[in-house]
């Protein structure tokens, strides 16, 4: 099954700049095998980073739940130390029209 995905990340952390590159290497390793493209927002507040993902494609996920299984199984350390909030929603691709899903 193929699912529209979207997923906005907002990482943070102390300032001591790159921190734009560090979540990128994070996103590369997590997403290797995955078709989804992403951009960075990187913005510094009161002494301390923030990197907004903004995480578009296609994935193989089924729902919400099972991209939250990938990312327990896969993210590193750091991604979960990171990550201060989400937002996610995966659409599956239905076949024939989009209100009955059938025709």
């Amino acid at each position: 099954m193929t699912s529209e995905t979207y997923i906005d990340f907002c990482f943070m952390r102390a300032e001591k700049g790159g921190f734009a590159a560090e979540i990128e290497n994070l996103l590369k390793n997590t997403f290797a095998k995955k078709r989804l493209n992403w951009f960075l927002e990187e913005k510094t507040i009161d002494g301390a980073e923030m990197v907004v993902a903004e995480i578009k494609g296609m994935s193989d996920w089924g729902s919400e739940d099972e991209t939250i299984q990938f990312l327990e199984a896969h993210a590193e350390d750091k991604f979960w130390e990171y990550l201060q909030g989400y937002k996610m929603f995966i659409y599956p691709v239905k076949r024939g029209c989009s209100s009955c899903g059938t025709h």
